[in-house]
């Protein structure tokens, strides 16, 4: 298992002011539709992916049941985070959703001769099923959503893992309510700038602190919350489904 480290309240001030800076400077730049972000990135993809979370990427399976079989993970990308769950679970059977076909082909060489059902589509409207996977997993996907949409995909994620089974995130998160509060103000305001309507899946940030992300499980209809490990701005959560 991976060893937590809190932010000390120096760093979490210093953190502050680097998140001001980022989003002063990323204030006029293009909003990105989130399938052709990634798609235009896609070569340096796992190198940056890596970079900045190999430790989790190596240690996910870490968090999940002995025995799970069935697994839904959704904003699935090249798939780094399966390389950890074959090797514990090598008879897995991974469904994986996500924008970018370009993302799922090169999930596909990577992990050839493996139980896989991927799916290009947007994990906010394509069905899930009802109890049809003993765990789900999302992983550093999810922090480019508001609240009120993370609300509803979790709803709809905990109906399609079967009851007693877990959810896994590992995501961005923000330090404080006040990083929270700026992102998401920066985020509304570029859409405005940009004319981006709600609906439309952009490239933007938006972390939530981590009692608002285990509030929302717990509303969205989990039986339990946790969070199992914090590095930072990165945490792994766990969610017991009713």
């Amino acid at each position: 298992m991976l060893e937590s480290r809190v932010l000390t309240s120096e760093e979490v001030q210093r953190r502050l002011e680097e998140v001001r800076d980022w989003l002063r400077q990323a204030q006029d730049e293009p909003v990105e539709g989130m399938a052709e972000f990634f798609a235009r990135r896609i070569g340096q993809y796992e190198d940056v992916h890596l970079g900045r979370w190999a430790e989790e990427y190596a240690h996910i399976a870490d968090y999940f049941e002995d025995g799970m079989q069935t697994l839904l993970d959704i904003g699935c990308g090249t798939g780094l985070e399966l390389a950890a769950l074959f090797r514990r679970f090598p008879r897995l059977a991974v469904t994986g959703v996500d924008l970018s076909e370009p993302m799922l082909r090169r999930l596909r060489e990577h992990y050839a001769g493996r139980n896989l059902t991927l799916v290009q589509a947007d994990y906010f409207t394509h069905p899930f099923g009802e109890r049809a996977f003993d765990a789900a997993l999302s992983f550093e996907t999810l922090h480019h959503f508001p609240a009120e949409k993370k609300l509803a995909l979790y709803r709809k994620l905990f109906r399609a893992v079967k009851a007693g089974g877990c959810y896994v995130e590992c995501d961005y998160v923000a330090c404080c309510e006040e990083e929270e509060a700026l992102c998401r103000a920066a985020s509304e305001a570029r859409r405005r700038s940009a004319d981006v309507p709600e609906e439309r899946l952009v490239h933007l940030d938006t972390p939530l602190t981590l009692e608002h992300q285990r509030e929302l499980m717990r509303r969205a209809g989990a039986r339990s919350v946790e969070t199992l490990y914090q590095n930072g701005s990165t945490a792994i959560f766990k969610a017991i489904v009713m």
